[in-house]
Parts: C-alpha cells; sequence; structure tokens
C-alpha cells in the first residue's frame, strides 16, 4: 500500500505564492508517475500538471509559465511552486501517484485522466483572494 499525503496549501493574495509538496511512502516497489490535480467547488476534477517516470512533465495550459513542477525521485516526493497566483486557482489540490509509467499520456503530450492514479491523497486548500 503507498500512503501519498500532500502539505503546503493555504490562503494568499492574487499574485502571490505557495509551495505545495506531496510524499509517497508505504510498499514502493515501482518508480512512481505522480500529479497535481485540483478541483474547486461545483467542478470537476482537473489534472494541473503530472510527470511520468522518465521525468518528462505536463502542465495545464491555464498554469504553463506561473506553476513549476518538480520531483526528488530518490524520495518519492513531488513539488508544485505556484507563484502568480490567480482567483481562478482557488481549489482543492490532490496530489495523486501510480505505480510505473501510468500508460503514455504525458509522452503524447497529454495530461492523464484522474483515473490514471490509484494512490491520492487527502487534499491540500489554496485560497487566492483578489
Amino acid at each position: 500500500q503507498v500512503h501519498v499525503a500532500e502539505s503546503g496549501g493555504g490562503s494568499v493574495q492574487a499574485g502571490g505564492s505557495l509551495r505545495l509538496s506531496c510524499a509517497a511512502s508505504g510498499s514502493i516497489y515501482r518508480r512512481q508517475s505522480m500529479a497535481w490535480f485540483r478541483q474547486a467547488p461545483g467542478k470537476e476534477r482537473e489534472a494541473v500538471a503530472a510527470i511520468d517516470t522518465d521525468g518528462r512533465i505536463i502542465y495545464r495550459d491555464a498554469v504553463k509559465g506561473r506553476f513549476t513542477l518538480s520531483k526528488d525521485a530518490a524520495e518519492n516526493t513531488l513539488y508544485l511552486q505556484m507563484d502568480n497566483l490567480k482567483t481562478e486557482d482557488t481549489a482543492m489540490y490532490y496530489c495523486a501517484s501510480t505505480d510505473g509509467n501510468g500508460g503514455s499520456w504525458v509522452a503524447m503530450g497529454l495530461l492523464p485522466p484522474a483515473n490514471n492514479y490509484y494512490y491520492w491523497g487527502q487534499g491540500t486548500q489554496v485560497t487566492v483572494s483578489s
């Protein structure tokens, strides 16, 4: 069983920054593909950024140039640096992980769907005020 835990959410004003962290721990026998998703009230969960086991990264268009995804492979820890935050970034942010490459979504330049990931964290709230 793999346990995923997020941290780093909070409240900031528009234009501010936050850094989210996600640690995967437990019975990890294979390299993990990981991603950040977010869900705003009344909206569907959407992928924000994802990384596969080959280190390829893809971002949602709305966050390109503002968010930076990085991963410490040795520690199975994923980071999301969020700069120039906008009010529309307000949402619950979830970290997701799965064994192996989890399909070829990122390699094909596509954001993986939520059902591509098996392990999920409880989420961390990000609130951006104007």
